[in-house]
């Protein structure tokens, strides 16, 4: 199986072998950070530019799904919110397919949301907590939340991402607000607040027994927390980061600068500029959910499709 998920910031790979059982064995799983939402909340487009820089990321899957062997049918290209937003994603869409011969999936944020609950869930540790789980994926451009026990019962997305919300809050043009002032903090915290607002009128944040947090910005901000001098996804995966440390780093990254951040072996560069909004919105459903500590899971959205690819295979017989 070939899966690749497509988001705001980063796209990513994950090509496994699924045993009879559905358990997913990792044969490549890769990250480049295209940032091919660009732009896309001021203008409503995919920039040119953001277009190469993924088509470029997708010549290199395509050679290593050759490589391995896979399928056309066994591969799954899911694009997210981005691709969603903007008007010539046709041109997305295009490339997509010319390069790796299958048609992108621009799924619907409710769609996002539980292949993220069903990546992020399989293979919890058993020491994780029982009951409702509060799945929360700070993407790119877009936050999902779901809530559910062995399934999805209720999911939100709303439009509070880290790169949504740096360019929206945290930017003059291609000038960062380095680091940004208080009025544009208490704009960006009010956006964060709307959102939770949203969210909450489709699932009860405060209901959950744990808070499993996915991607980027929650994953580095454990890296972090952790006090690692590179990153290694075996000790950020099912690490768990208790709020006053959430806020303590989170105080850091918003009053801290570019320079400072990148100082950090463990954020990636492309995320140096958007990781306090990212960190903002991890500290902001925390609080609102009344959690202790975030669980953190390094399986997502990409395995969510993965395991969805598999069953869609076994299906078709």
């Amino acid at each position: 199986m070939a899966a690749v998920d497509c988001g705001t910031n980063s796209i990513r790979l994950l090509i496994a072998d699924v045993d009879t059982a559905g358990r997913l064995t990792d044969l490549d799983r890769r990250m480049e950070i295209v940032r091919l939402g660009q732009g896309v909340d001021r203008t409503g487009r995919l920039a040119p530019e953001a277009l190469e820089r993924t088509f470029a990321a997708c010549r290199g899957f395509a050679e290593a799904v050759a490589a391995h062997g896979v399928a056309p049918e066994a591969i799954r290209f899911v694009a997210t919110s981005a691709s969603r937003d903007a008007e010539n994603r046709e041109e997305f869409t295009a490339g997509v397919r010319e390069i790796l011969g299958v048609v992108p999936e621009v799924v619907s944020g409710d769609e996002e949301a539980a292949l993220s609950f069903t990546g992020a869930t399989r293979g919890l540790p058993a020491d994780g907590g029982g009951g409702e789980s509060l799945v929360l994926d700070i993407g790119g451009g877009s936050t999902e939340f779901v809530l559910g026990t062995d399934r999805p019962e209720a999911a939100r997305s709303v439009d509070i991402g880290c790169v949504r919300l740096t360019e929206r809050h945290l930017t003059d043009g291609d000038a960062l607000s380095d680091p940004p002032s208080p009025e544009r903090l208490a704009a960006m915290l009010a956006d964060i607040d709307a959102a939770l607002d949203l969210a909450e009128e489709r699932v009860e944040l405060r209901r959950a027994d744990r808070l499993v947090g996915l991607a980027g910005s929650v994953t580095t901000v454990a890296a972090l927390a952790l006090g690692l001098d590179a990153y290694d996804s075996t000790r950020t995966h099912h690490a768990r980061v208790p709020l006053e440390r959430v806020r303590e780093l989170t105080g850091w990254l918003l009053a801290s600068t570019h320079a400072e951040r990148a100082a950090h072996a463990v954020i990636h560069p492309g995320r140096v500029d958007v990781l306090p909004a990212g960190a903002l919105v991890l500290q902001s459903v925390m609080e609102r959910a009344q959690v202790s500590e975030v669980l953190v899971s390094e399986h997502d959205i990409l395995d969510g499709i993965a395991y969805d690819a598999a069953e869609r295979v076994r299906a078709a017989g």
